[in-house]
């Protein structure tokens, strides 16, 4: 959710209204943020905790709708996620700084089909970071390769 939310933003922006994110979705708890209605998004237009943005915020809500869906038909997120990157932690070996992945386009394909947004092959990436699918340490940095 905040990778959405962090979109054309630095992470500076999010990070200063991470506590403000969690009061204004109950937590960030999925069975509370999918039962949110039409008025809870314009309630959350006018929050400034947060970062006001309609198609966010209506992602948001949605993303726990299909989040609590894949539950509903037996598929289990983190297996499905971790299952698109069998070999995870991938290792950046190519020296250069990537913003998305052959895996971030699959796993974001994915995601989209199963009815998810604002989860583009850019903000999967850096989500397959934050999570650690991904070491995108230069190889001389002392946290290349911790994960393996």
């Amino acid at each position: 959710m905040l990778e959405g939310f962090q979109a054309g933003l630095s992470w500076l922006t999010v990070l200063k209204r991470r506590e403000g994110f969690l009061r204004a979705f109950a937590g960030l708890v999925p069975e509370q943020v999918a039962c949110f209605t039409q008025q809870d998004v314009e309630r959350l237009m006018l929050d400034p905790d947060i970062i006001r943005s309609r198609a966010k915020i209506e992602a948001t809500l949605g993303n726990a709708r299909a989040y609590l869906a894949m539950e509903q038909q037996g598929e289990d997120f983190a297996t499905f996620a971790w299952g698109m990157v069998p070999n995870a932690p991938i290792l950046n070996t190519t020296g250069q700084v990537l913003a998305q992945s052959p895996d971030s386009v699959a796993l974001s394909k994915a995601l989209k089909k199963r009815g998810f947004k604002f989860v583009g092959p850019v903000i999967v990436y850096a989500w397959m970071q934050a999570v650690g699918m991904v070491d995108d340490h230069d190889p001389s940095c002392f946290r290349y390769n911790c994960g393996a």
